[in-house]
């Protein structure tokens, strides 16, 4: 940006730099901020799909159960979904593709590379799994996940920006992102001190304002259950990342004109539309339990068992009154004063 422009904006934020450091050493462990960040998302989405799960009647922390296979399907689905969209930094001649101990290949998720939709079809699988173990309906669970989920989408952006990375277009704008010229990401031809749109940032409003947008449609139970609520999700991100994939100038695969995020995006558009519409008809009302027909909280039915055992419990009711015949001997009798009281 010009010395003109900034001084036109004196005072007032003319752009965005960006982090000199990425990660941090603790002795040879090296912990990157970009995995900080995911890591806070997956537990802010954790706590706020808890909350959630639990006011609809769900057994405390049975998210955990269920996150114990989406979460590594998600990961696993986002890598391979990055290096399919991506095969040419993978594939071909010079490239290292399958040893994990030399730089560049497929299994080096620490080195960066993992796809959004690729998370979402390996969650959505894992997910289904974890609902399946523990009775809990999928359409439920993701409903209460899609709130938790765009946070955890939003705070993992601050990741792109610790590594000055996905950036898009350059521009002029007041809040233009700083990208140092030596990246290796810097456009070859423009001139040092080029502003790009930060796009991560743009995610970041776009999906906070998602998730006040989702909590609030929550409150309205008749209209967004049985999976409604994550289609309104799925409808408003890729929304959003249509707009934002289509200024990023990152490499990607261009499929009849248009990146392959961009695709996905309009395919998640179309998935949301057609999950709103069909469970629309299919279940207009409420849903009758976040439990599947036939399952149901393990802690409560612990109680209940327990007080349906007789051995449990001791019989205080007053016994039925009966008339004693005369002459009938007494079963018992009441202590005389002479055994004194003891």
């Amino acid at each position: 940006m010009s010395l003109a422009l900034h001084s036109t904006f004196s005072g007032v934020l003319t752009s965005i730099p960006s982090p000199t450091v990425s990660y941090i050493d603790l002795g040879p462990l090296r912990i990157h901020f970009y995995a900080l960040c995911i890591i806070a998302g997956i537990i802010a989405a954790v706590l706020l799909t808890n909350h959630r799960l639990t006011k609809r009647g769900a057994e405390p922390w049975v998210v955990i159960d269920i996150s114990i296979l989406a979460v590594p399907l998600a990961i696993v689905g986002a890598r391979i979904f990055h290096v399919l969209t991506h095969p040419n930094f993978y594939f071909g001649e010079g490239r290292n593709t399958w040893n994990p101990f030399e730089p560049g290949s497929v299994w080096a998720i620490w080195e960066g590379g993992i796809a959004i939709f690729g998370a979402l079809i390996g969650g959505a699988l894992g997910a289904y799994l974890g609902c399946r173990w523990t009775g809990i309906r999928f359409w439920t669970f993701a409903d209460a996940l899609a709130p938790g989920l765009l946070l955890a989408q939003a705070m993992g952006r601050f990741g792109n920006w610790f590594n000055n990375e996905l950036y898009g277009l350059p521009t002029d704008l007041p809040w233009g992102l700083e990208i140092p010229s030596d990246n290796s990401a810097f456009p070859p031809g423009l001139p040092e001190g080029t502003l790009f749109h930060p796009t991560f940032l743009y995610e970041v409003i776009w999906n906070g304002l998602g998730v006040i947008v989702l909590l609030w449609l929550s409150r309205k139970a008749t209209a967004f259950q049985w999976g409604k609520l994550f289609a309104i999700y799925l409808i408003w991100y890729s929304a959003g990342r249509v707009v934002w994939e289509s200024i990023r100038i990152d490499p990607s695969e261009i499929i009849l004109g248009l990146r392959s995020n961009v695709w996905a995006a309009i395919i998640g558009i179309v998935v949301g539309i057609a999950i709103l519409v069909v469970q629309s008809r299919r279940h207009p009302g409420l849903e009758p339990s976040p439990y599947q027909p036939g399952r149901g909280r393990k802690d409560l039915d612990a109680d209940v068992e327990s007080q349906n055992n007789p051995s449990d419990f001791v019989d205080v009711s007053e016994p039925p009154s009966e008339e004693v015949a005369a002459g009938a001997s007494a079963t018992s009798t009441a202590p005389t004063d002479t055994e004194g009281a003891r």
